[in-house]
């Protein structure tokens, strides 16, 4: 019996969810998605172009865009494969293996994102605060220490759970709520106790996502401080205009973020169409207006898309 058992579990799969009630519209459906897709993948491609053939944008804040950039197109990629599948083909088995690698990819990009757009708030208030220093403070070679400090402690600390999620045993109903797999969502699929991995997912969540967000929230408030006492007029406003898109910006990523892992943990009677509807904001909505957001507030950047277009 045992024997089977074992055989049962190597071979589950989990599956995804489209958009429940509206199966016979998916390939309408997938018509948005799709654009969506381009839109983000070109448009971070474009941004990363023309920031390493532009020298003139070799400067810290482009820099710090580009990683951005990157990590946009790595959450894209990552949730395109199931995303798409289920819209377009309506393939909806997962393998716990292909699961549990999606998962670790789109956790430890989006914590990485959240760390890009911490070193990007950092960046600014370094300007406005301290502009004579700007160019000694973030030397290149101690932008590249930070955001590879960033990028490991968000690999280090997902690391652990792909493997914490393989000792469980799956033997419930294995549909999840979502076109790609989510760790808050897969623990619950198994029938073992799952306080480790509770524990330890709303512990990174709070120490990665909850800082960040605090210290990002810290940087726009010195940021408004310092140009609300030396700026002119025309520059405050200037400036709180920049502070707000990119707080949108921001807010974007973080609310969706956040109220998923909240409604997962804790929001079992909450609608099942909301659910949805943040983990499609939540992964789909930034890769797209990030290049839009930061584009369009940067006049060097924004001239160079022109003149790239117009040629």
């Amino acid at each position: 019996m045992s024997a089977v058992n074992d055989t049962k579990f190597n071979s589950a799969v989990f599956l995804l969810t489209g958009i429940p009630g509206h199966e016979d519209l998916h390939l309408w459906i997938s018509v948005p998605f799709c654009f969506i897709y381009v839109i983000s993948i070109v448009g971070n491609s474009l941004i990363l172009f023309i920031i390493k053939t532009d020298p003139s944008l070799h400067e810290p804040m482009y820099i710090f865009l580009s990683m951005l950039a990157i990590t946009d197109l790595g959450l894209s990629i990552s949730t395109i494969p199931t995303t798409l599948g289920i819209l377009l083909f309506n393939s909806r088995e997962i393998s716990l293996d292909a699961c549990f690698a999606q998962l670790f990819f789109i956790h430890s990009l989006s914590y990485i994102e959240s760390s890009m757009l911490l070193l990007m708030a950092f960046d600014r208030f370094i300007a406005i605060s301290n502009p004579l220093r700007y160019a000694s403070i973030l030397t290149p070679t101690r932008i590249s220490r930070m955001g590879l400090f960033f990028v490991l402690r968000s690999v280090a600390l997902i690391f652990p759970l792909p493997f914490l999620l393989k000792r469980f045993r799956y033997c419930r109903a294995n549909v999840l709520s979502h076109s790609y797999c989510l760790h808050q969502e897969v623990m619950k699929m198994a029938c073992s106790d799952i306080t480790v991995n509770s524990i330890y997912g709303l512990s990174i969540k709070l120490l990665m996502v909850g800082l960040d967000s605090l210290l990002i929230f810290l940087s726009y408030v010195m940021i408004l401080k310092t140009v609300l006492s030396v700026a002119s007029h025309a520059e405050r406003l200037r400036a709180l205009n920049t502070c707000v898109s990119h707080l949108c910006a921001v807010l974007l990523f973080y609310i969706p973020e956040i109220g998923l892992s909240v409604i997962h943990r804790f929001g079992n009677s909450s609608s099942h169409f909301l659910q949805i509807l943040l983990g499609y904001v939540y992964l789909l909505v930034p890769p797209l207006m990030n290049p839009v957001v930061y584009s369009l507030k940067s006049k060097h950047l924004r001239s160079r898309i022109i003149r790239l277009f117009i040629k």
